[in-house]
């Protein structure tokens, strides 16, 4: 399956990022960059909206999670902060990474940084339906932590 990336805003060029690319062969996601016009600083407990300048054509049947990179997440206490963020098979706008520091010190990201991942997963169509009661299984209401690990 090919995924279609529309390059936003001529005005980036001369300098345009490179096409979302998957890092290995067998990588599961794409890797997003940050598409700063500048450097950016990201304080303790800060979060902002980070642009990718690409939007992405998502086949119907599929949708897109932008995930945290696990590097930035370990090295540096980045995350996104709505992870998994959906994308929607309809959405053309462009994709937008919500970072969130979470850290002790201030991380300073440059144009180009690997800031996200964004993975394509099937997504059923499903309808909602009301009914009196829901099958039975020998978890049943057992919430937070009932499964005992």
């Amino acid at each position: 399956m090919q995924i279609a990336f529309l390059r936003l805003g001529p005005a980036m060029a001369p300098d345009p990022l490179p096409l979302p690319m998957r890092a290995t062969a067998a990588a599961a996601a794409f890797d997003l960059q940050a598409a700063l016009r500048a450097s950016f600083t990201l304080a303790p407990g800060d979060r902002a909206l980070f642009p990718t300048g690409f939007a992405v054509g998502i086949p119907q049947g599929y949708t897109g999670l932008v995930c945290p990179r696990s590097g930035l997440a370990l090295k540096k206490g980045i995350t996104v902060l709505n992870a998994p963020g959906v994308i929607d098979a309809d959405y053309r706008g462009e994709i937008g990474v919500v970072l969130y520091n979470s850290g002790r010190e201030a991380v300073t990201f440059e144009r180009g940084d690997r800031i996200a991942q964004l993975m394509i997963v099937p997504c059923p169509e499903c309808a909602p339906i009301e009914v009196a009661e829901l099958s039975q299984t020998a978890r049943a209401e057992g919430g937070f932590g009932s499964t005992g690990r």
